[in-house]
């Protein structure tokens, strides 16, 4: 190894501590009451979250823990909530701090808890009705999920003619820096045990539904993307459209995803309000280099700035 990749490398090193690993929910907020998740594989406490062992991502859209996380468990306490109640699902990074992703979109899906109450419902045949997914900013450049990765929440309003029951909420981040090659897209769901009360009687059609896995496949367009850096983004949801019952609810500016018809719901917020040497040769090694050439091996996002700087720089070599 020459001495300026040996010098290359032990930088790298030096970073790797800044390097978040991964996430999940830390907390959900129903109508301003808090709910508090577990942090992964630690000894839980009751929760409407189940608890999932590990914060690495799910990879491949065949993988079982597609379905509510790695190894997610029931949880053991069921959360009222109401047609339209206002969620906010707090994400963290797997060392407690801020989530580290920032490409790619939020989606919520919904699945009724049936024959049985959510805390004993078993998941894995569930049938999945999507109520939201939120991906670009105006301008198509900055995604809604940045948001969240600077300490903000993912904002859900429930529809407000879906009929009384018990549902599991699947809350799903798919961080999309990797996905430019196939079977790089990252998935992060979680779920969510909520009782809804009223007399509502709004329910998916079947021709809505899906179950994870099979929701997706690995080289449907918004999972595999050979184009997700360049600008302006032209992105598709994957999975089913958005109940009809539920995009009426729609009430803030949409995503112009060129590619895809279907609309998107309330983004995350952007505040966060929670109730939470030697001799020879001489090397130069810019944190720009550093940081490009973990790229395509870590699970942090790098910014589009400083992958062109990068870009630029190599260019002159």
């Amino acid at each position: 190894m020459s001495y300026c990749s040996h010098q290359f490398s032990l930088a790298i090193l030096a970073l790797l501590p800044l390097v978040s690993g991964h996430g999940y929910v830390a907390q959900v907020a129903i109508d301003g009451t808090d709910y508090y998740g577990n942090v992964p594989n630690a000894d839980p406490v009751p929760s409407i979250v189940r608890q999932i062992n590990d914060v690495a991502p799910v990879k491949g859209a065949s993988n079982p823990y597609l379905n509510c996380g790695q190894d997610a468990q029931l949880a053991s306490l069921v959360a009222n909530a109401n047609p339209s109640s206002q969620l906010q699902f707090w994400w963290k990074g797997g060392d407690g701090s801020n989530w580290p992703h920032n490409i790619g979109p939020i989606m919520t899906y919904m699945a009724q808890c049936v024959n049985t109450t959510c805390d004993q419902y078993n998941s894995t045949n569930a049938e999945w009705f999507k109520i939201e997914e939120t991906g670009l900013q105006p301008g198509d450049m900055v995604w809604y999920q940045q948001n969240i990765m600077n300490g903000g929440p993912a904002n859900v309003t429930l529809p407000p003619t879906l009929a009384p029951g018990q549902y599991l909420i699947r809350h799903e981040i798919i961080a999309l820096h990797l996905a430019n090659e196939m079977g790089g897209a990252e998935f992060y769901p979680s779920c969510t045990q909520v009782n809804i009360q009223g007399d509502q009687s709004a329910v998916a059609p079947a021709s809505d539904e899906v179950t994870f896995p099979g929701g997706y496949s690995d080289n449907d367009p918004g999972i595999y993307d050979p184009t997700i850096f360049d600008t302006p983004v032209q992105y598709t949801f994957p999975g089913p459209a958005v109940v009809p019952f539920a995009a009426a609810n729609t009430s803030s500016p949409t995503s112009s995803n060129s590619g895809s018809t279907s609309t998107s719901t309330p983004g995350p917020s952007s505040t966060a309000s929670a109730s939470g040497s030697g001799g020879g040769v001489q090397c130069q090694v810019s944190t720009a280099q550093i940081a490009f050439s973990m790229y395509a091996r870590q699970p942090r996002s790098v910014s589009r700035v400083m992958r062109r700087w990068w870009e630029s720089l190599t260019s002159l070599s």
